[in-house]
Formats: structure tokens, C-alpha cells, sequence
């Protein structure tokens, strides 16, 4: 069952990001090419302004859900009930003081832009931006949270997939018609508010929750600790574009947007492999499992370590051809930058070499213990940034990004290894290197062997699958034979799979 469920949530997680990143490259485009770099920018950093309140739910929402598993394994629907109902009211509080800090944005933020855009032009989409993340919060949080708990984040992402592709549809027909952006936006807000009504929907008819009549007081315990623990998750995303608002032109963001959208797409696409088997970790750790869980999550390692090696490879190769051919006819800024794209990926591949011993510790309910790397990482991205986007722009704020990561992978590297798994800390370390070295390998015989210069698409497209197989060769038979255990691990799975489909 427990394996049943973490493959539907894979694929599931799979084609949603599929359909959120060819979605992400084709809205973007369009207003690129419709409203400019300016408006791009503006639209890209009024998002990353408005996404600082998720400093509120990243801290609390992996809470819940660690303390939703034991519940949930023994079902015992009352306590469940009353966890969701102290959720709920949680993210009822948020949503007040998320309509608190959007009104201080209109009050504030126009101030920084005024030299691009008139006051009410950048308040009206303050204000239409922020209506689908108020009603995630006040309608649907609660309840997706719920269901990612029950190992069940397909259904989240069969909404997502469906209003994402009919976002899309509507944003062409519009641009098509001469649409403002105003316009657009709104059309959009509208669509993702449909997402946490029927995540809400979804859970009151198949569970029978019931939360109206809820009256005992659950108390969430270490809520504030996964505060803390979660601003360093968001000041690494955000810090960046915070940073070029105030201290650099619109038109950088649009650049930093551009190559975030490729950069997104790819960690969006890798966390498939954790969002998909997270809950299944959750339900070991609840039943006592830790030879288990311990052995599961090596072949995890194999496995992920593995394909985010190849997949953080070509992008590393293939990110500045893609963005010369994605923004040809866009002249309005250089959109060519290889030393910030450099950095910027390498610091997003170890970001990624950091989940799954993020994921664990979250898992495991461990906020408190690992909260001080939190506020380190947090600290060193903004202080290195602003010491570096005078003089490098693009390139400080990357390097940031880059230092900040590293300090906060060694530190959960090293608590996971010691404290969950119970094993030597040279074996992650050793495994994390390796792929690092693969990395930095595969993007010197990229630049040796390949020209990188491309004109269209279908170019690009060759170019990329050159380099795949470049990265497969080398990658995977090293890692077959550095991973002896996993490998037959491995290989007595992919037989028991294909035993059960010939039955």
C-alpha cells in the first residue's frame, strides 16, 4: 500500500511539474514579448515580495504534517480532527495578517518602482497578484496538508495540473485580444482560487471531516521552531530579488526571472523523487521501522543522487543557449550572462544535494535541534548579497545564494547522518562529493567538446541530447559500482515490479 501510494504521488508530482514548467516558460514568454522587461521584472518581483508570508506556513505546515503521520497510521479520527482544527485557525490568522502586510506593500512598495510605473498601475497588481494567496490560506491550506499527510499528494497535484494547463489557455487567449496585464492577472487569480476549494472539498467528502463541531484545543507543538527553522528556505529563494529591487535596475530582475524559470523547473522536477516517498518516511518513523527506513533511504540516495547528477549537468551546460534562444527579439536588456549562471545552478544543484536530508529531519519533527543552521544560512545569503550586488549584480547575489546553501547542506548533512540514521557521516559526505565532482567534470568536457552556440530550438534540442548521454556515461556506470548495495537493492525491486506485472 505504502508503495502504491509513494508511485501515484511520483507520477503524479512528475507530470505536474512537467506541465508546470513548459507552462512557466510559455505565460513568461508571452509577457515578455506582449508588456516587455520591465513588466516582467515587476510582476516577478511583486510575486517574491507577496511569497515573504509563506515565512508563516513553510514553518508550520511540515509540523503538521509530522504530526499528522502517528494519527493518521492508527486512525484515530478525533485527534486528527482536532489537529486540523488548530491548523485551521492558524492559517485563518495568517490570512488577516497577509491582508495586513498587502495593504503596508501598496503603502511601501511603489515607492521603490516609481521611476517605471505610476503608483495605482503597481498597487492594482499588488492587489490582484495577492487575491489567490489569501484564499489558499484562508480556504485550503488546512486540507492540503491533510492530504499530502495521507500519502495521497496526487490529488493536490491532479488540481494543480488542471488549472495550471487552463491557466496557461486563458493567458494566450487574452495576450491574443489585447488584454492589460491587469486583466490577465486577474484571470489567473480566479482560476487558482478554484485549487484550494476543492482540495477542501475533496477531504470533507472523502474522509467525513468534520471541523465545525471540533471543540477541543489541540496544542501544535515546535510551530515556532519550524518558523525558524523554514526563513532560511525562503530567504534562500527571495533574498535575491529583495536585494536587486532595492539596490539595482527592474530590468535585472527580469534577467534573474528568466533564469529562475529553467533553474525552477528543474528543482521542481527533482523533488518529485522526495515529495513522492516523504510520506512514506513519515509512516516508517511512525510504526518504529529504523532498519527499514535506513535501508530504504541508501537506495534513495543511490537513486537521487544519481539523477539529480545528470539532470544538474545538462542544465549547468544547457541554461544560457536555452535563455539566448528563449528571449531572441528581446533587446531591451543582455540576457547572456554564463558566470551567474554558473554559480546560480551549481548553488541550486547542492541545494538539491541538501533535500533529502532536509526532508528526513522535517520528517522526523526535528525543527528545534536543527534551527540555528536556519538562521546562519539566512544571515550569510543577505550579508554576503548586499556586500556583493554593488560591485557583481547578478553575480554577488548568485554567490550568496551559493555560500548560504552550502553552510546549511553541511549542517543537515551531519545531523541527519548522526541523529536519524545512526550511521558515519563520511558516508553522505563522501556520496555528496562524488556528484559534485561528477558535475564540475561533465561542465569542463561540455565547454571542451561542445559548441554551445544555438539558434533555434530544434538545435538546442540536439544539443541537449548530447550532452544527456554524455552525462549517462559518465554518471551512471560509476554510480552503479560505487553503490554495490543499492545496486542489488535496486535490481531485486525492479524484478519483484516486473514478476508482479507478468502475474
Amino acid at each position: 500500500m505504502r508503495s502504491e501510494k509513494a508511485i501515484k504521488n511520483i507520477i503524479a508530482y512528475a507530470i505536474l511539474q512537467i506541465v508546470t514548467f513548459i507552462c512557466g516558460l510559455i505565460v513568461p514568454r508571452l509577457i515578455l514579448k506582449s508588456f516587455g522587461s520591465d513588466v516582467n521584472g515587476l510582476i516577478n518581483s511583486i510575486t517574491q515580495f507577496l511569497a515573504y508570508i509563506t515565512l508563516l506556513e513553510s514553518g508550520f505546515g511540515p509540523v503538521v504534517k509530522s504530526i499528522l503521520y502517528k494519527p493518521i497510521a492508527n486512525k484515530e479520527k478525533n485527534k486528527i480532527e482536532a489537529i486540523l482544527k488548530s491548523t485551521e485557525k492558524f492559517f485563518r490568522k495568517i490570512a488577516i495578517i497577509f491582508i495586513i502586510y498587502i495593504i503596508v506593500l501598496c503603502l511601501v512598495y511603489p515607492s521603490f518602482v516609481n521611476n517605471s510605473f505610476d503608483a495605482f498601475y503597481t498597487i492594482s497588481l499588488i492587489l490582484i497578484i495577492g487575491i489567490s494567496t489569501f484564499a489558499e490560506y484562508f480556504f485550503g491550506m488546512t486540507y492540503k496538508l491533510y492530504i499530502q499527510a495521507e500519502q495521497k499528494g496526487y490529488v493536490t497535484a491532479s488540481i494543480q495540473i488542471i488549472t495550471t494547463i487552463l491557466n496557461t489557455i486563458l493567458i494566450l487567449i487574452l495576450i491574443n485580444f489585447g488584454a492589460s496585464i491587469q486583466v490577465v492577472k486577474l484571470v489567473s487569480a480566479i482560476i487558482f482560487i478554484m485549487r484550494p476549494i476543492l482540495q477542501n472539498i475533496y477531504v470533507r467528502k472523502q474522509y467525513n471531516i468534520n471541523l465545525k463541531d471540533v471543540k477541543e484545543n489541540y496544542e501544535i507543538k515546535q510551530k515556532w521552531d519550524g518558523l525558524a527553522q523554514h526563513i532560511a528556505g525562503v530567504v534562500h529563494g527571495k533574498t535575491d530579488v529583495l536585494i536587486l529591487t532595492l539596490f539595482s535596475k527592474i530590468k535585472e530582475i527580469s534577467v534573474y526571472s528568466v533564469y529562475f524559470l529553467v533553474i525552477n523547473g528543474v528543482r521542481n522536477l527533482i523533488t518529485i523523487l522526495s515529495n513522492g516517498i516523504e510520506a512514506a518516511f513519515g509512516n516508517m518513523m511512525a510504526n518504529g521501522e529504523k532498519e527499514n527506513l535506513n535501508k530504504k533511504f541508501s537506495l534513495y540516495e543511490f537513486i537521487y543522487f544519481t539523477t539529480i547528477t545528470i539532470v544538474y549537468a545538462c542544465t549547468i551546460l544547457l541554461i544560457v543557449p536555452f535563455v539566448k534562444v528563449y528571449t531572441n527579439g528581446i533587446n531591451d536588456v543582455e540576457y547572456e550572462r554564463k558566470i551567474f549562471a554558473y554559480i546560480i545552478v551549481m548553488a541550486y544543484f547542492i541545494h538539491a544535494i541538501k533535500t533529502p536530508y532536509n526532508s528526513l529531519a522535517h520528517t522526523a519533527g526535528k525543527f528545534k535541534e536543527t534551527q540555528k543552521g536556519a538562521w546562519i544560512e539566512a544571515g550569510s545569503n543577505l550579508i554576503i548579497s548586499l556586500l556583493l550586488v554593488g560591485k557583481l549584480g547578478l553575480v554577488g547575489v548568485a554567490i550568496g545564494t551559493l555560500v548560504s546553501v552550502f553552510i546549511r547542506g553541511v549542517e543537515f548533512l551531519i545531523y541527519t547522518s548522526k541523529n536519524i540514521l545512526d550511521r558515519k557521516v563520511s558516508k553522505a559526505i563522501i556520496r555528496s562529493c562524488i556528484s559534485i565532482i561528477q558535475l564540475i567534470f561533465i561542465t569542463i568536457i561540455g565547454n571542451y567538446f561542445f559548441d554551445l552556440e544555438v539558434l533555434s530550438y530544434f538545435n538546442w534540442f540536439i544539443l541537449a541530447i548530447k550532452i544527456f548521454i554524455i552525462a549517462c556515461i559518465v554518471i551512471i556506470p560509476f554510480n552503479l559500482l560505487f553503490y554495490k548495495t543499492e545496486r542489488k537493492d535496486f535490481s531485486v525491486i525492479l524484478k519483484n515490479i516486473i514478476g508482479r506485472k507478468q502475474k
